[in-house]
């Protein structure tokens, strides 16, 4: 970037040049303790008599490095960590591979919809020698991936099918559909967690039952799909209908139009806004907590409870903790910008 640039940027009018040097003279007055602290004062190896010794004059590391398997991976049998350890390296993989591996097109939403499919019979076992592991010791940041993986694989599909119902010609589609949205849109997720945890199960037949992470996931994937929606649907009605002429024009049947067409236009349009979806959920994942799903901030919350020990220490495992969040919305926001999706 040119200086030419660089100066229209943080100094193009008076707002914007009282705003850089604002932030210029915090980073000046901040960073310089803000690095002793974190770095030329800090503890890096997991020891508790060295940590109390800095009297917080120094970050205490050595609590993530004591805890962060436990952090990472929750209270998955410690003799089978490398299976929720690969289940995470796949789909973050998949979401590095599309953010800078270049994929385009049809390849796009298949790198992303089939890491999660397969995390799930590596974690749960019972097949392949593997053995058995029960969903409720599922947790940390595979479960977090998890949940926003298949989440958004689930719910796009369906948020498509329920845009166009939602322009259907039939009265009684469009109204249900309607009454489906505002409603899912009406309601904080909490509430979406507690119903389908806690109110589904009375409906289900004697001797029937879901899952509890499944019935959080079926709870998470008609959230979104609610949001998503309304997305696509706004993308929709922002097409000109000369788009569709044209196609009419060269023989294209409707669905043929709206597969070729409409929807490549579409999603690639949309894409910032299903990114921001998807960020939003990878973050609202942490509310699973509250239904004795422990992922990334509930198997935090677990490591430090019952250990007195590390517990004062527990600023430096939560911005550990916000690392992390931070790096994953970042690289979701990246897909959007890298990759127009396309279905």
């Amino acid at each position: 970037m040119s200086l030419a640039a660089l100066r229209r940027r943080f100094f193009g009018d008076a707002l914007n040049g009282a705003l850089t040097l604002l932030l210029i003279a915090a980073a000046i007055l901040w960073l310089p303790p803000l690095f002793r602290w974190a770095v030329l004062n800090a503890r890096f190896a997991p020891d508790v008599a060295a940590c109390e010794a800095l009297n917080r004059s120094g970050a205490c590391w050595g609590v993530v490095a004591e805890k962060a398997r436990f952090i990472l991976l929750g209270r998955y049998p410690a003799a089978e960590s490398w299976r929720p350890a690969l289940a995470a390296a796949l789909i973050a993989g998949s979401w590095l591979g599309v953010a800078f591996g270049g994929l385009r097109g049809n390849r796009v939403l298949p790198a992303l919809a089939l890491p999660p499919l397969l995390a799930v019979p590596l974690l749960g076992g019972g097949m392949g020698g593997l053995p058995t592991v029960p969903t409720e010791l599922w947790g940390g940041l595979p479960l977090t991936l998890l949940l926003t993986a298949a989440g958004m694989a689930g719910a796009l599909p369906l948020g498509i099918a329920v845009a166009y119902g939602r322009r259907s010609s039939l009265p009684v589609l469009r109204a249900l559909l309607t009454g489906y949205v505002e409603l899912a849109r009406g309601i904080p997720l909490i509430a979406a967690l507690f119903v389908a945890s806690f109110l589904l199960p009375l409906f289900f037949p004697d001797g029937v039952a879901i899952d509890m992470l499944w019935r959080v996931l079926i709870a998470i994937v008609l959230f979104a799909a609610a949001y998503l929606s309304e997305i696509v649907r706004g993308g929709l009605q922002a097409l000109r209908q000369e788009q569709l002429d044209a196609a009419a024009a060269l023989g294209f049947g409707y669905w043929q139009a709206q597969r070729w067409i409409v929807l490549p236009q579409v999603l690639r349009a949309v894409a910032p806004s299903l990114a921001n979806s998807a960020i939003a959920l990878f973050k609202d994942t942490s509310l699973v907590t509250i239904v004795s799903l422990y992922e990334l901030t509930g198997s935090l919350g677990l490591a430090l409870s019952g250990d007195a020990q590390w517990r004062p220490f527990y600023l430096e495992a939560w911005l550990f903790l916000a690392a992390i969040y931070w790096l994953g919305c970042a690289l979701l926001a990246r897909i959007s910008s890298a990759t127009p999706l396309r279905p």
